[in-house]
Order: structure tokens, then C-alpha cells, then sequence
């Protein structure tokens, strides 16, 4: 199996079909082949959206009309991703890429003329994708607009930070171990990492590795999420006999982090709209032997599920643009629209006011995204703090972020952090 032809599909799939890269490349390791390759193929696929803008008009430059053959442009752009970021010798990048195109003779030229025409010219083309907006960041231009409006200070970095790979963060559960334990037993396994000073559960790997070699993965003594992830648990508050609410729970990073930090609730109920993402959920808890009640519902709709017996705690994890974790799901930047920003906070507001309710009076509902948008983030909480007389705002005094006129935001690279927002509501 051509490695570089099946990244190609899975690029296709995203570009061409809308699929979530995740989904896309779990189609393609269903094939035992593609698994011996796995590391290979994921980095030309994730490297390839991180920098889809300034390839493509590169590409553009070199043809003399648009190609219309889907894996073929992909082969095209894998080409040129190889020569200009990975350490693959130029003859080796050329010649495979032309392989993987055998399927095609017609494309096996034109392959091979654009990525030799690229190495003869490459400093002139470069210069020219400095030049053009979009093609200088790798960004799309509505994105562009949106952050500058949003952190024109900021934007740069932000912009910066979404092209980088980001670092690989731990959660050790300290229900089981202690931080320093943990870091003692990576340390025997050559594993280098820090401890996050902000976040007390929180680790952060000098280089990624397979889960599987992370001491006590199995067990249940530590879980891939990143520092920002995990300050929700923190700014909950939980405490024992509480009854806690996650709405919007898949994949279970909170919902596992809410129980390692207080065994002792009367009762945690995750909801999620998705059945296919609640069985994330299930995974993740048997295998840190945590319980929760599960319930496959809208958020919106909570008389479908409610008990009508109220919660101490309430974490909302808003869907949202997730405009904070591009530099972990690139395809962000290829499958999000402007126009779809709306739909998202009219969303964000009802769900929002549809929970309300359910809160005891006295009770703490945690608002989160893991967006950069204050139409997500604090222009939503300053609204519905301005239509609900029994709601107030308790201020999150942190050493990380920056304080909004409500709530938190943390901005993408921050402390080495995904881009997170965080406010907390108490009812009155």
C-alpha cells in the first residue's frame, strides 16, 4: 500500500466530502496496511490542513488551470508539503508522490512537472504566498478578519500558535497517584515532562508518545488532555454529596476529571446529543473505573430527560467553533464558514437557558468553549446576565488567561494551552 496515496484519500475526504479528520483517518487505518505507516500518513495529513492555504495558492501558481481531480490535487499538495516542511530528500518526495499517482498516467506528468517546477522556483513562490493575506498565515480570510477584529493585539501570535504542533498534555488522576509520583515513574521510562504550576493535575510531555507507553495508561492513572481542559474540574468546585451536571459531555475528559477530583458526589449526570460520541464517554470511564449516569439527549430539551431533582453544579461545555484547538484539528480551518458562527451562538444561547433552570439556588454553572470568539464566549454570558435578574457572575481570579468583562479567555499558546474560555454563574 502507497502511504502517500491513502493520506491522500483521507484528504479528500476532508476537502472534498467535509469529513472530520478524525473520522477520515479511522476509515483508513481500518486497513491493516495503512497501520504499519500510521505515523507517516498522519503527518502528511495533518501537515498538509495546517498549511492547506499556502500550498494551494502555491499550487495554483504552478498549474495553468485548476485541477478538478480531487486526489490528484491532494498527491499535488502532499508533493509539496514533503519539499517545503518534512525532512524527505527532494528526489524521494518527487518520485513517490509521481508513484502514488500510477492509477492516473496522465497525473503521474503533471505531478511530477509541478513539484520539479516548485524546486526550481521555489524562493520566488514562497515570496509570492508571503505577499497574499490568506497564503501567509494559511488561514481562510473570514478567519483572519475574525481574530484580528476579535485580539487585534494578539492576532499575530494567535494565528502563529494554530499553525504549530501542539505539545502533548496529561491529566494524572489524583485519586490514584500524586503528580510528583507520577513524574518520578516517566522519568524512569525516559519520558521527559513538567508539572503545569496553575493546574494541579496537569503534565506536559517534552515530546509526544503513544498512550501506550505512558506508565499506568491502562490502569487508569493518567489520560491525554490538554492543561486548559483541565482547569474546568478546577473552577467547578465540586464537593462532596453535590449532584453535578456535564451537558454537551462527549468525549468524557471533564466528566472523568470531575470524578477523579471528588469521589465523594451524590450523583454525576453526563448528557450528550450523540450516541455515537456518549460510547467515548463509556470508554474513557471503564477504563478509569469511574460511573456516571449516561443519557443520549438534546440540551436544549431538558424536560425529555430531567428528573426535575436540581444540581448543585453545572458544567456547560458550549458547542462552539472550536477556534481554540485548531493547531489540534486543523481541518478547523478547511470545514468551518463564517456563516456558521451564528447558528452556533443561537445554539449556545438556548441551551444555555434551557439548564438555567435546572440549578439548585446557590448552585455554580460553569459556561466553557474552546473558542477565541467573544461572540461565543463573553458577549454571551454579558447577555444572558442582562435577561436573568437571579444570575451573577462569580469572577475567576487565575494567574492564567485574561480577565473579560465576564469571564476568563485564554488565547491559543497561552501558558501552552489550547484557546479555552471559562465563566462562572451563580444563582442567586
Amino acid at each position: 500500500m502507497n502511504s502517500r496515496l491513502t493520506a491522500a484519500r483521507v484528504l479528500t475526504r476532508v476537502l472534498k466530502d467535509g469529513q472530520s479528520m478524525n473520522a477520515a483517518l479511522d476509515k483508513a487505518f481500518r486497513n491493516p496496511e495503512a497501520g504499519k505507516d500510521k505515523a507517516f500518513i498522519q503527518a502528511l495529513c495533518y501537515g498538509v490542513c495546517r498549511q492547506y492555504h499556502r500550498l494551494d495558492f502555491i499550487l495554483n501558481q504552478l498549474l495553468h488551470k485548476p485541477l478538478k481531480d480531487s486526489d490528484v490535487k491532494a498527491l499535488a499538495l502532499i508533493g509539496l508539503f514533503q519539499l517545503k516542511y518534512m525532512r524527505v530528500k527532494p528526489h524521494a518526495a518527487v518520485s513517490e508522490t509521481v508513484l502514488a499517482a500510477r492509477q492516473k498516467p496522465w497525473a503521474k506528468s503533471l505531478i511530477n512537472a509541478v513539484l520539479r517546477a516548485y524546486l526550481r522556483d521555489a524562493d520566488n513562490l514562497e515570496n509570492k504566498a508571503d505577499k497574499n493575506k490568506s497564503a501567509a498565515v494559511s488561514h481562510p480570510d473570514w478567519l483572519i478578519e475574525q481574530i484580528e477584529q476579535d485580539w487585534p493585539q494578539q492576532a499575530a501570535e494567535c494565528l502563529l500558535e494554530n499553525n504549530r504542533q501542539p505539545p502533548m498534555a496529561g491529566r494524572v488522576n489524583l485519586a490514584q497517584t500524586s503528580r510528583v509520583h507520577y513524574l518520578t515513574a516517566l522519568s524512569l521510562q525516559n519520558i521527559g515532562a513538567a508539572s503545569v504550576s496553575f493546574c494541579p493535575s496537569a503534565i506536559i510531555l517534552d515530546k509526544p508518545v503513544a498512550v501506550e507507553l505512558l506508565p499506568g495508561f491502562g490502569q487508569g492513572l493518567i489520560s491525554v488532555q490538554d492543561s486548559g481542559a483541565q482547569l474546568a474540574a478546577v473552577l467547578l468546585d465540586v464537593q462532596p454529596g453535590h449532584r453535578v451536571l456535564d451537558v454537551c459531555a462527549a468525549p468524557g475528559g471533564k466528566t472523568a476529571h470531575i470524578l477523579e477530583s471528588q469521589p465523594n458526589l451524590e450523583e454525576l449526570v453526563a448528557v450528550d446529543i450523540d450516541e455515537s460520541r456518549m460510547q467515548r464517554i463509556k470508554e474513557n470511564l471503564h477504563r478509569l473505573k469511574l460511573h456516571a449516569s449516561l443519557i443520549v439527549g438534546d440540551a436544549a430539551k431538558p424536560e425529555e430527560w430531567w428528573d426535575g431533582k436540581p444540581f448543585e453544579r453545572i458544567l456547560l461545555d458550549a458547542p462552539c467553533s472550536a477556534s481554540g484547538v485548531i493547531r489540534r484539528h486543523p481541518d478547523i480551518k478547511l470545514l468551518r464558514r463564517a456563516e456558521d458562527i451564528k447558528p452556533l451562538q443561537v445554539l449556545q444561547k438556548n441551551i444555555l437557558h434551557a439548564v438555567w433552570p435546572l440549578l439548585a439556588a446557590g448552585g455554580v454553572l460553569l459556561y466553557a468553549t474552546c473558542s477565541v470568539f467573544k461572540r461565543e464566549n463573553e458577549q454571551q454570558i454579558q447577555a444572558f446576565l442582562a435577561t436573568h435578574d437571579n444570575a451573577v457572575e462569580w469572577p475567576i481570579d487565575a494567574k492564567w488567561g485574561t480577565a473579560r468583562p465576564c469571564g476568563r479567555q485564554i488565547l491559543t499558546g497561552e501558558s501552552a494551552m489550547d484557546g479555552f474560555y471559562y465563566a462562572r454563574l451563580r444563582k442567586a
